[in-house]
């Protein structure tokens, strides 16, 4: 054999084994990708052609309704309104800067803060914008810029703006709520989203319908709050805010037949459609005072201790006994609020006057076993279950830790801690001839489907007799008409209530603050046919010392507004 044909015959062995070689590496690679990896391939495979697209569902609404302007329609305090968002895919953004200039033109947000988060090479970011309007979201639309997309979505909107913002709270960014009404039936008023499954071609055009699952729209509710009283009462609370130099306030509105809540407000408050204003700065101001802030009630306490007693029979309202200017428990010395002996009372005097001594006395007579069991009857140290987040429950020492001191001093509101909302609805009882009734803040539910369900009311145990809650009525009507409690009135009608001027603890130690007060007034009205229960609370006032002259003057507007336009009450004298 030739040399030349040796060559030749080496050549061609080593073509044929590199044949062969390849050839085994195309089948090792062709069973890799349709045996061994066929589940991966295909998915790859099916992810070019399959897409899902999300349909949003919306959340439902929030409505009361407004006695004074229509009562059979419902107004809407919060509902979701269509707005867009602007997503990126940086690294499909090859002209960043121009990116960036053109939207901030289209939008008026700075250019700066569009370009420090699209200047990147990350797959997708965020939305850089959000709740952009229909028009504003085509003008981006038009400018076609590469990397940049316009996504609808649902914004919340309050039409009536800080209107009930403490009871609503808010819905943030992704859209869950938080605070209020909003945090406590998220999951409710959220509802779930929808997707659509389809198959698509090289163009992206939808071939093929695979799947379909239809949005679930949230559910609606109409809340027990009226407008018209929740609108003034915000006013009202505001200027007495303001006029009695005070650092803050509230009130609560509470019907004693249905214990739904007719209104409720606090100041300061916020505009749940700007919350991201206050997150970083004053995040406390979305805390409901109403139901989460506890505060040592001072003399509004009295008529439950007095309820106990008379229920008890260990004192009738014409009781008298001869009380000094102060007494002496374990030591400590306990006066009158101005040090005066008021000598010769009866029980009705007792609360006309708000004898912190005659309490004293009353207090030991009853017992502390008796006085603790009527103060968890009245619900002062249990949550009262209303349906908004963040409700926290009163707060006072077991009775087995009680000394003389601690029954003392409970009996004129000091050393325990309620909520208004606990305390609202212990006056209610003694207005609903002495049955508790639960606050409510859900009047009706509406399905998604538009069913409507009315929620019924929710009534406790009897805490007193009707006899008991009768007689304290007619007592507390002579505290409005002849005690410190005057102001409070309104001509034609009889009111029942009680002040207040409680000390407040120290923050960092034991004692309290030295001449710093909380000042509230509770009661309700008309006394022989009670449609609602109050507490009004303005919180450490530099203008003024008692609780006559702030919570008695703003109990007796409002009172006013609410039996003349609210209940529509003619009358009783």
């Amino acid at each position: 054999m030739s040399d030349y044909e040796k060559i030749a015959r080496v050549r061609l062995t080593t073509m044929g084994g590199l044949v062969l070689f390849m050839s085994l590496v195309m089948l090792l690679r062709m069973f890799d990708i349709q045996v061994a990896k066929h589940g991966y391939y295909s998915a790859l495979a099916q992810d070019q052609h399959i897409f899902e697209k999300v349909e949003l569902a919306q959340r439902g609404q929030i409505y009361v309704r407004d006695s004074y302007a229509d009562p059979d329609r419902y107004y809407p305090l919060a509902f979701d309104v269509k707005k867009f968002a602007v997503w990126a895919i940086p690294h499909q953004i090859k002209k960043k800067q121009e990116a960036a200039q053109k939207i901030a033109e289209l939008t008026g947000i700075s250019e700066q803060e569009i370009f420090s988060k699209i200047d990147n090479d990350k797959l997708y970011i965020p939305p850089i914008i959000k709740g952009l309007s229909l028009d504003e979201a085509n003008k981006i639309k038009r400018a076609k810029l590469e990397g940049v997309l316009v996504v609808p979505e649902y914004s919340r909107y309050y039409p009536e703006g800080a209107l009930g913002a403490h009871l609503l709270g808010f819905v943030n960014r992704e859209g869950n709520g938080n605070y209020g009404f909003e945090g406590y039936f998220n999951d409710e008023l959220k509802g779930k989203n929808g997707t659509i499954t389809g198959e698509k071609d090289t163009l992206g055009r939808m071939i093929n319908l695979l799947d379909k699952k239809e949005p679930q729209n949230g559910t609606s509710y109409v809340l027990t709050i009226d407008r018209s009283v929740q609108y003034y009462v915000e006013k009202k609370l505001a200027e007495a805010v303001e006029k009695y130099e005070a650092e803050s306030g509230s009130v609560i509105v509470m019907d004693t037949e249905t214990g739904g809540i007719v209104a409720m407000a606090s100041v300061p408050t916020y505009d749940p459609n700007n919350y991201s204003e206050y997150a970083n700065t004053d995040s406390g101001i979305f805390i409901n005072p109403v139901i989460a802030h506890l505060y040592e009630p001072g003399s509004i306490m009295k008529p439950i201790i007095m309820a106990a007693a008379l229920n008890e029979d260990v004192v009738k309202p014409e009781t008298t006994d001869n009380f000094s200017n102060y007494t002496v428990v374990d030591g400590y010395e306990i006066h009158t609020a101005e040090d005066k002996a008021f000598g010769y009372e009866n029980m009705t005097q007792v609360l006309e006057n708000s004898d912190n001594v005659a309490m004293v006395w009353l207090s030991e007579k009853l017992g502390k076993e008796k006085m603790y069991e009527y103060l968890k009857s009245f619900g002062l140290f249990s949550k009262t279950g209303i349906k908004l987040d963040a409700e926290v429950s009163g707060y006072g020492p077991e009775v087995k830790r009680w000394r003389n001191i601690h029954r003392a001093t409970i009996s004129f509101g000091q050393g325990i801690s309620v909520s208004l909302i606990e305390m609202v609805a212990a006056y209610s009882a003694i207005a609903n001839d002495g049955v508790y009734v639960y606050p409510q803040i859900v009047d009706t539910i509406i399905m998604p489907d538009g069913t409507k369900k009315k929620v019924e009311k929710v009534e406790g145990e009897r805490v007193i007799r009707e006899l008991t809650a009768n007689q304290l009525s007619e007592m507390l009507v002579s505290v409005v008409d002849n005690g410190h409690s005057k102001r409070a009135g309104v001509p034609g009608f009889r009111v029942a209530g009680k002040t207040g001027t409680a000390q407040i603890p120290k923050a960092d130690g034991p004692g309290y603050e030295e001449d710093v007060y909380n000042h509230s007034l509770a009661g309700f009205a008309p006394a022989e046919q009670p449609r609602f229960a109050m507490i009004t609370k303005i919180e450490k006032p530099k203008a003024a010392k008692y609780a006559e002259a702030t919570a008695a003057p703003l109990f007796g507007e409002i009172a006013s507004f609410l039996l003349h336009y609210y209940y529509r009450v003619p009358p009783t004298r």
